[in-house]
């Protein structure tokens, strides 16, 4: 063989060794674990604890590099009792943790065995990540969404109007659509009984 045949060889050679690294690296990556979202199911009521309790067990147990947030989605409702407003936060999905995690067996342990924590969504041994389109969707939601206003009246109740074209009108009260913060009442207009269709805002009760 001569020496120019033994560069070939060796180039070949090196190229063949690139090539293995590259895969190897490639695998690597591949294998590595990647963070994502996943649901918790609690006891009811126990949603804002458990993000307390999971929060410091990730803290003491240097946990910080496997589990990185843990969210419990809510909107704000303002009520109004006596005139009086206030408000109040109301979770999206009641019984329900988010927590972005890496999974395996020890960021699984933190999580299940947190005080109030029942399961992962998913299998018993394989919990299933949530898609990161739903939980973008989840936590936009609960961000962005325009407050429910809740109101304690019901049919038959007299209210008056503040604002809006029949403001200091008197009506009384045929339908209540709670879910969208209206109603209807019927307002004496000129001597005639007139429907007009209210929001909770623009009205107080008498």
């Amino acid at each position: 063989m001569d020496k120019k045949e033994e560069k070939n060889l060796e180039n070949l050679e090196e190229m063949e060794n690139v090539s293995q690294e590259k895969k190897e690296e490639t695998h690597k990556v591949e294998k590595a674990p990647k963070k994502r979202w996943y649901v918790v199911h609690t006891y009811s009521g126990h949603e804002n604890k458990v993000k307390v309790n999971l929060e410091k067990r990730i803290e003491y147990m240097n946990m910080s590099e496997k589990i990185f947030r843990v969210e419990v989605p809510q909107k704000t409702i303002t009520q109004v009792k006596g005139g009086k407003k206030s408000e109040k936060e109301e979770k999206i999905f009641p019984g329900y943790v988010l927590v972005e995690m890496i999974m395996d067996d020890d960021s699984w342990y933190v999580v299940r065995h947190t005080a109030g924590v029942t399961k992962f969504v998913g299998s018993a041994k394989k919990p299933i990540p949530a898609k990161d389109s739903e939980i973008k969707k989840i936590i936009h939601r609960g961000q962005t969404q325009t407050p429910k206003i809740e109101l304690d009246v019901k049919v038959g109740d007299k209210v008056r109007i503040v604002s809006g074209p029949f403001a200091e009108f008197i009506g009384d009260i045929t339908e209540v659509y709670p879910d969208k913060s209206k109603l209807r009442a019927n307002v004496s207009i000129f001597g005639r009984e007139t429907p007009v269709e209210l929001e909770y805002k623009q009205i107080q009760k008498v």
